[in-house]
């Protein structure tokens, strides 16, 4: 059983929790990167921020189906924009909050970054999830 709290010490997180306590016995899924490539291998939404959360959370959704969950039991993500100013940030955390993500809420850290692995990949997504029984 994951359990999201938010610690009344701290400011209140708009849309995430400050942690996830989950129990022992948890089997739990570690993400590579959710990358917005298709099946193919082709760059989705070039120059285009929400295309590529939108395709990283498709991606991300399919991995953690592979493992046996989804996005509703993701418990911890990192989003990686590369960003030049706060607005770059928020568009994609816009469309983060808007998916299977937001329930919880999960902890998460959201990063402006200068460059990723693909030439034009302008998000990545790697979460933490539990498997349920």
């Amino acid at each position: 059983m994951a359990t999201h709290r938010i610690s009344p010490a701290l400011f209140p997180p708009p849309t995430y929790a400050h942690s996830v306590v989950v129990e022992a016995g948890e089997r739990l899924v570690f993400t590579a990167g959710g990358v917005p490539l298709d099946k193919e291998g082709n760059l989705v939404g070039v120059n285009d921020r929400v295309r590529q959360a939108e395709q990283v959370l498709a991606n991300l959704a399919e991995q953690l189906a592979q493992a046996g969950t989804d996005l509703e039991h993701v418990v911890n993500t990192t989003v990686y924009v590369v960003a030049e100013q706060p607005s770059d940030l928020v568009a994609v955390w816009d469309v983060v909050t808007a998916s299977g993500l937001a329930k919880g809420p999960h902890s998460s850290t959201l990063l402006g970054v200068s460059m990723l692995g693909y030439s034009g990949q302008l998000v990545e997504i790697v979460a933490v999830a539990v498997i349920p029984d």
